[in-house]
C-alpha cells in the first residue's frame, strides 16, 4: 500500500457513506462509451456513465438508470468487472461497483449531467480522468477482475491498495 501517515483509515470497520456503480459499454469494434461529467463529484473530468445507487435498487439496476440518465443509452449484457472504496479526506466515502456492457439500446444524447462520447479504448484520455483510473481500467479493458482502495484529498491521491489482479 502507498500511503500517506496523515491520513489513516479502518478499513475492517469501514462504512462507505454511498454505493455507487460505474458502466462502461464497450462496442465490438473497439469503441467504449465515455462521459464529460458536468456536475456533482467529478465534474469537468472524463468518466463512465454512473452514480449512487437509489434506496431500493440493485447495482445493476443502479447501472442501467444510470446509463440511461447521463447518456439515452440503455446498456445490456452487464457483467460486474471489479471492485472500488474511496475516501475522500472529507469524510465522503463511497463504494463502487464497476460494471461492462457489451450492448446497449438508445440514442446517444447530451444530458444536464454529462456529455457522452465515444473513445477508441487505445486513445483513452487519461490525463482528463480521475488518476485512480490509470491503475484499474487497464486490467478492466483485459477483463480481469480487480479491487481497490482509494483515498483522497481533494484530486489528489495519497493512498492506494490493490486487493486483486
Amino acid at each position: 500500500m502507498k500511503s500517506d501517515s496523515s491520513f489513516t483509515v479502518d478499513w475492517d470497520r469501514w462504512v462507505p457513506v454511498d454505493r455507487a456503480v460505474l458502466t462502461f459499454v464497450r462496442r465490438s469494434d473497439g469503441g467504449i462509451l465515455l462521459i464529460v461529467k458536468k456536475r456533482g463529484l467529478g465534474a469537468g473530468k472524463i468518466n463512465a456513465p454512473g452514480g449512487r445507487i437509489e434506496p431500493g435498487e440493485t447495482p445493476e439496476q443502479a447501472a442501467v438508470r444510470e446509463t440511461w440518465e447521463e447518456t439515452g443509452l440503455v446498456p445490456s449484457g452487464l457483467k460486474r468487472a471489479g471492485l472500488l472504496d474511496f475516501i475522500f479526506t472529507d469524510g465522503y466515502s463511497l463504494a463502487c461497483t464497476v460494471f461492462t456492457a457489451s450492448d446497449w439500446t438508445g440514442r446517444l444524447r447530451e444530458t444536464e449531467e454529462a456529455v457522452p462520447f465515444w473513445c477508441r479504448e487505445t486513445a483513452i484520455p487519461y490525463d482528463r480522468m480521475w488518476v485512480d483510473d490509470r491503475i484499474w481500467l487497464p486490467k478492466m479493458l483485459l477483463e480481469i477482475p480487480f479491487a481497490g482502495r482509494f483515498i483522497f484529498d481533494g484530486d489528489r491521491m495519497i493512498s492506494h491498495e490493490d486487493r486483486l489482479g
